[in-house]
């Protein structure tokens, strides 16, 4: 690959990436991702000490050690569109030498864990629940920019899902296993099912409120498929894209979900940061055992 150009990969002056802020060093092997930066120092709170605070736009990053272990905590902002931005710039502090603007000969492949917030859509899926995507779907357009090679298994199930939305005109979605190794390590007494990743939260989430929108009984729909032992667990605004491009970039990556919303029986949690806290401190006992 050539010398990557000043517009493609934009350094600031101090030599950090663009948005995220961070030099190199500055990011550990593991990196937790949450969508709200308030919640980047509830993961690191529990730290043993943080060597690092960083921060830019919705864009903050705790560095530090649990045990011998160090992890990097990085806020995501909400959607996919960050997502693009934040899973890119992690690869490129490291896998591109920033000197040169060179790709490295040796890649690095990073452990990403996303730690967010979720409805479900199963009656099953009580709200405090801990839930693990094995898949993600997304019903976004940010992998219509990139070139991916889909698992097998992958396209059976993306296949059947498109059979099943087929009545949602415009709908394209595309699917992507989480990491096998990072679920059996961190979820493997977890319930699991495919996670969707819509394009904003209200009607692309299904919910009503005064705009009208396109597509009835959208909840319902989901809620139905099937196919072999897997069904669509859950809704939110990130994991597709993060397992998606983590894939393309040859990183590893899984989504724990606190669930927080039943949607199909209209309900939401009264103690809502207590399920977080209850995430965030099952992921962290997990990644130092």
């Amino acid at each position: 690959m050539s010398k990557l150009s000043e517009s493609d990969l934009i350094i600031n002056p101090d030599g950090s990436i663009y948005h995220l802020n961070l030099l190199p060093a500055d990011i550990a092997p593991i990196v937790i991702t949450v969508g709200d930066p308030d919640r980047v120092s509830e993961v690191s709170k529990y730290f043993d000490n943080i060597e690092l605070k960083k921060g830019k736009r919705e864009f903050i990053t705790h560095t530090g050690y649990l045990g011998a272990t160090r992890i990097s905590v990085v806020s995501t902002g909400i959607g996919t569109d960050n997502i693009d931005i934040v899973l890119n710039e992690l690869d490129a502090l490291v896998n591109i030498d920033f000197e040169t603007r060179l790709v490295k000969d040796r890649l690095t492949s990073l452990d990403i864990i996303r730690i967010g917030t979720s409805g479900a859509i199963q009656e099953d899926i009580p709200i405090g629940t801990i839930l693990a995507s094995s898949h993600g779907l997304g019903l976004d357009t940010l992998m219509k920019y990139y070139q991916e090679e889909v698992a097998t298994e992958d396209l059976d199930i993306l296949k059947q899902v498109k059979l099943h939305l087929q009545k949602f005109e415009g709908l394209d979605p595309y699917l992507t296993s989480g990491s096998a190794s990072l679920l059996e390590r961190i979820a493997g007494d977890l319930p699991k099912g495919i996670t969707v990743t819509a394009p904003g939260f209200y009607a692309p989430q299904g919910r009503q409120v005064r705009a009208k929108g396109r597509f009835p009984a959208f909840i319902e729909t989901l809620n139905s498929f099937r196919y072999r032992d897997t069904r669509i667990s859950n809704l939110e605004m990130e994991t597709a894209g993060i397992y998606a491009l983590a894939k393309a970039l040859g990183h590893q990556a899984i989504s724990i979900n606190a669930i927080l919303a039943s949607r199909v029986k209209f309900e939401f949690s009264s103690e809502p940061q207590k399920i977080v806290d209850q995430a965030i401190r099952l992921v962290l006992e997990r990644i130092s055992r």
